[in-house]
């Protein structure tokens, strides 16, 4: 497992302990890394290594010698691409690159889920909603275009040495223990801190009108052994609940569990040189592969990442 010990990583870990204890977990970890999430992983084998560093993704590679691979390991921030898109295109691409060619050469029986996206869509016009698995890719972003580039490898990988590779494109996903850098997580972080007085009753907010179609990680994970189990070699499926919320339903919703009066401040940096107005997506392939439909409701969703951190501002 690429990004062990991030966001989605550490809830895929959750799953495997508590469903699936038989299951021997490898975790590619960055070279002297100080993450906090360490101590969590103390059943996990941890691989130093640099998803840059070609020659430590084979030395890896070939000590775990996995039946399955989960490659969560990206940078992720949608609204951080637009600074940073060297970074973006060398995790992403590069980065996903080195591992199918150390699976090429070490371990080409691996079943692989790649963590795609659903914004390489990009531009989708109304009469193409709700977005399927054959849609164009048009992506906007500096972050899509990389998450484009890296699921057309996973792709070209198959097609040319005949890796099982599966593609989830995974609609926004959110929850407990998600960085604030997210929407959900940082509208729910700047109530908390509201809530315990560690900042005046004002909200910095974005675009407020943009639909987006969330699924609790809790349910992402369980798609992604969905996906390691019966996914078809090459293929690519959509992870979406096929509704969409409008950022400002999502602040409405983190409002209602709080009670609390504030003034909403536009914030310019958090608008993007372009943006999506609409991201809403089928997942009916995949339901009707392998019988996977979202368990958590988003009110619980909101109400669980409020939850967390309304704890992580106490501490």
């Amino acid at each position: 497992m690429t990004g062990v010990s991030g966001f989605v990583g550490s809830h895929l870990v959750d799953l495997l302990r508590a469903e699936h204890p038989e299951v021997e977990v490898f975790g590619l970890l960055r070279w002297r890394s100080e993450d906090p999430e360490r101590l969590a992983l103390r059943d996990v084998q941890l691989l130093e290594g640099d998803l840059l560093d070609a020659v430590s993704v084979i030395r890896a590679v070939g000590a775990a010698r996995p039946d399955i691979v989960f490659h969560l390991g990206a940078s992720s921030s949608v609204a951080g691409s637009w600074d940073a898109p060297n970074e973006m295109v060398q995790v992403n691409v590069l980065g996903t690159l080195h591992l199918l060619e150390a699976l090429r050469v070490e371990c080409s029986t691996a079943r692989v889920v790649l963590a795609c996206s659903a914004e390489a869509y990009g531009i989708v016009r109304p009469e193409e909603l709700p977005i399927a698995e054959d849609q164009p890719f048009r992506p906007v972003s500096p972050y899509a275009v990389s998450k484009a580039a890296a699921d057309l490898f996973g792709f070209q990988y198959n097609r040319s040495y005949g890796l099982h590779t599966v593609r989830l494109r995974l609609f926004n996903h959110c929850g407990p223990r998600q960085s604030s850098r997210f929407v959900v997580a940082s509208l729910a972080r700047q109530v908390a801190e509201i809530e315990a007085g560690l900042r005046a009753p004002q909200i910095l907010v974005g675009n407020l009108e943009v639909r987006r179609d969330f699924v609790d990680v809790r349910d992402a994970v369980r798609a992604y052994w969905a996906a390691a189990m019966a996914g078809a070699p090459g293929a690519a499926y959509n992870v979406c609940s096929g509704r969409t919320h409008s950022i400002r339903e999502v602040l409405h919703g983190l409002l209602a569990f709080s009670g609390i009066t504030l003034e909403l401040v536009n914030d310019p940096s958090r608008r993007r040189p372009a943006d999506l107005e609409v991201l809403h997506g089928d997942a009916s392939a995949f339901r009707d592969l392998t019988g996977w439909t979202p368990r958590i409701p988003f009110e619980q969703t909101l109400r669980d990442t409020l939850e967390y951190w309304r704890a992580t501002v106490a501490s």
